[in-house]
């Protein structure tokens, strides 16, 4: 099984942002782990990060043809893109939508996802574990 792991805006600042909300870990060693865990339970996962909000989209409409599943931390664009979300409905391939922390304990705009109805589920307030869950999530749904 092929899972995409598409890393939304800032993310790329993993290491340097607040150790509290995201944990210590840079997004390459942040995805190294989520790769050995994918490969310890049977998958095989790619990983892509952008800034761009095109580009994500660009990435989810590309996802149907080459993988079984995506996890998506949208980032901010959780809390108000609807072209991502219009993205992710129109494949047929299950989202999981991840956080690195608990947006539900955050700043009042970060409680509402946009992106959430229109995924499997949503894991959140883990840190890294947060990504592991969405996997095994993902080894029962498939």
């Amino acid at each position: 099984m092929k899972i995409l792991v598409i890393q939304g805006p800032n993310l790329n600042r993993l290491g340097k942002r607040t150790e509290f909300h995201y944990g210590a870990m840079t997004l390459e060693a942040l995805n190294g782990v989520i790769r050995d865990y994918g490969d310890t339970i049977g998958f095989e996962t790619d990983f892509l990060q952008s800034n761009h909000e095109g580009q994500l989209i660009d990435w989810i409409h590309e996802s149907e043809k080459k993988y079984d599943a995506v996890l998506i931390n949208p980032g901010a664009f959780t809390h108000y893109s609807y072209a991502i979300r219009d993205a992710i409905e129109s494949v047929d391939i299950p989202f999981v939508e991840v956080h690195l922390s608990n947006i539900y304990e955050r700043e009042t705009f970060r409680h509402v996802s946009v992106i959430a109805p229109v995924c499997r589920k949503q894991v959140y307030g883990m840190k890294e574990k947060s990504y592991f869950d969405a996997l095994d999530y993902l080894k029962t749904l498939l």
